[in-house]
């Protein structure tokens, strides 16, 4: 069985963060069942554009820097990383708040760019992931659940999707974006190359309606955590009141192998579903997944202009 670790979380205080992430680990077998002494540790939020954290755009300042801090306790070497679609990891972390006190703590912030072809199997392609990702002892996930408006959620697997480098994300939206099981592929196939340690879910604001930046915030008061992602998406849909077909990477997952979990098979802990459970959760009006050329061109355009006026 998969364990999946469900606690809740009522506010995103240093202390309440901090002990919810030290009772996954304890859950799920220790922090010693996931990080040796000494690992280089990438962090890998869900950094996309450089927002604030009441916007619920981008993972909880306050979840990177705990995490940060009980790896740093435990002897590992902690990096926070991610290759936003505007602007750049740096720029989104200050945007958070954090960049100073991740400086002061020794913990570097670095863009996921250095691109090394990874072939895709799943996808039958190559595509360019940062070798610094692929390069560090142990990854982990650390995504916001989020409504999506062409993936219908943003959970974990879609999450990894940032190791990609640069616009090559939106160039990928353009070359297999016309066919939502073809992008799916890709997606799973990045995933299953990057294959984070642990995942550990912020949900205690996630975000409605038209994410995965421009959504509501909406408090769910929770937070989980397992080595298994798909075990971690189907918990989550559960309980915003998605069934498992209705997740286009979910769907994917299972139909080509990648997982063959059911939900009678998650064994949970610390926390009850019902407890966090909600019928009115608003998803992202869909809108479609392939980006046009003249889309991809203006993107670079004010992605150049974002980083050479910062």
């Amino acid at each position: 069985m998969s364990r999946v670790s469900l606690l809740g979380c009522c506010d995103y205080s240093s202390d309440n963060v901090r002990s919810v992430m030290l009772k996954h680990f304890e859950n799920l077998g220790g922090v010693e069942a996931f990080i040796c002494y000494g690992d280089t540790v990438a962090i890998k939020p869900n950094l996309i554009c450089p927002r604030p954290s009441d916007c619920a755009a981008q993972t909880h300042p306050s979840f990177i820097l705990e995490l940060a801090r009980i790896l740093l306790d435990f002897g590992a070497k902690p990096i926070v990383c991610d290759s936003p679609a505007w602007a750049d990891a740096q720029t989104c972390v200050k945007a958070l708040g954090i960049l100073d006190e991740l400086r002061y703590l020794g913990v570097e912030v670095k863009q996921l760019n250095k691109s090394r072809n990874i072939v895709v199997p799943l996808a039958n392609a190559k595509t360019g992931i940062s070798s610094i990702i692929l390069d560090v002892d142990k990854i982990i996930n650390l995504p916001k659940l989020k409504a999506h408006q062409q993936m219908v959620v943003s959970i974990a697997i879609k999450n990894m999707f940032g190791t990609v480098v640069g616009k090559r994300k939106a160039i990928w939206h353009y070359r297999r974006g016309a066919s939502v099981d073809e992008f799916s592929k890709l997606l799973l196939g990045v995933f299953e190359t990057t294959k984070p340690t642990i995942n550990i879910i912020d949900a205690v604001v996630a975000m409605e309606s038209q994410g995965p930046i421009n959504g509501d915030s909406r408090e769910l008061g929770f937070s989980l955590a397992s080595s298994d992602a798909f075990a971690c998406e189907m918990v989550c849909a559960k309980i915003i009141g998605l069934d498992v077909n209705e997740i286009p990477l979910l769907r994917c997952a299972i139909e080509n192998g990648l997982s063959d979990i059911r939900f009678e098979d998650i064994e949970i802990v610390g926390g009850v579903i019902d407890d966090f459970a909600v019928d009115d959760f608003v998803f992202a009006k869909l809108s479609p997944l392939r980006f046009t050329l003249p889309r991809i061109i203006r993107s670079i355009y004010r992605q150049i202009k974002m980083l050479t006026t910062k």
